[in-house]
């Protein structure tokens, strides 16, 4: 029995190998372009795996992704269609994406790139926000982890509210549901927090039509998916004023590529995919017991639902 594994770059791979070897002694662990025999491969743990790799293994029970999101994986035209997909959650994955929601929130609401350009030029002038109460955040997507960042929005006292397909609600968040809700939800979102899965229904769903029915002045921090974003649609919402600013952690093309405008641009801060970034040691550990759980009873919890994306 033996587990390949695939993350685009080599460093990376190594050390997920080695700390697989260690969590999972009962399979060979080896890297996804140096398999040994093809055949003997029941576990493929992956990111952004090339397209018809996954297909080269005739034996496979589930491909493992290393991270919550599935659709790195789905987008392989070659995917066998009936190979499970675990996904890689855990509480450590939850509380990093909660840092990261309610940090760029509180930027955004205490208009930190205002203080930021003032300091630059060493120019001293006080400016007055409101108090979270007074601050309206709409978070797109309401699924468990996005549930958990709203949570932490209403502890810190912000007027919250959540849009998904199905109209999820969690306590202390206003719920919206489908395309129905979607045109009252973002009238009263100053801040949009992105947080969905990437389906066919949610891409390019940040454009300019969505931008153009927030409040003027409205500020976005997207950490789903960087297929969320029609680039220049957001460009010319800033550039507008119809926007204000911009966090971005999820990108069409990563790593970003360095004549990017967005690097550049004095509206938008830019983070490398960092805001639930998981590290080896956790994530490898999550990946063990999904795998010996899959192993034992041929399902987990962690199984994510292709149909939906998810």
């Amino acid at each position: 029995m033996s587990i390949v594994v695939y993350l685009g770059d080599d460093a990376e791979t190594r050390d997920w190998i080695a700390l697989l070897a260690g969590l999972l002694p009962e399979f060979e662990i080896r890297d996804f372009d140096d398999p040994g025999d093809r055949a003997a491969v029941e576990y493929a743990v992956v990111w952004a795996p090339p397209a018809g790799g996954i297909a080269r293994f005739p034996n496979l029970k589930a491909v493992v992704s290393i991270g919550a999101g599935v659709d790195h994986v789905l987008r392989d035209p070659d995917l066998p269609k009936h190979l499970p997909i675990l996904r890689t959650t855990g509480p450590d994955m939850v509380q990093r994406l909660r840092e990261y929601v309610a940090l760029h929130v509180l930027a955004h609401h205490r208009d930190l790139a205002v203080t930021d350009a003032f300091q630059a030029r060493a120019h001293w002038q006080q400016i007055v926000t409101p108090v979270a109460g007074g601050r309206r955040v709409g978070i797109m997507g309401m699924g468990q982890i996005a549930r958990a960042c709203a949570r932490t929005l209403v502890s810190l006292g912000f007027d919250t509210a959540g849009w998904s397909r199905s109209g999820t609600s969690t306590e202390g968040v206003t719920p919206y549901a489908g395309p129905d809700g979607l045109p009252e939800f973002l009238a009263r979102s100053e801040i949009l927090v992105c947080l969905l899965p990437l389906t066919p229904e949610t891409r390019d769903i940040l454009n300019a039509a969505t931008f153009a029915r927030l409040p003027k002045g409205a500020r976005l921090i997207n950490a789903g998916r960087g297929g969320h974003l029609v680039e220049g649609d957001l460009l010319a919402a800033l550039d507008s004023g119809q926007l204000a600013g911009a966090t971005l952690d999820v990108f069409r093309t990563e790593p970003l590529p360095p004549d990017h405008p967005f690097w550049r641009h004095p509206s938008i801060r830019v983070t490398p995919h960092v805001a639930s970034y998981i590290d080896p040691a956790t994530g490898a550990s999550v990946v063990a017991a999904n795998i010996r759980s899959f192993q034992k009873t041929g399902t987990c919890e962690a199984i994510a639902d292709p149909e939906r994306g998810y």
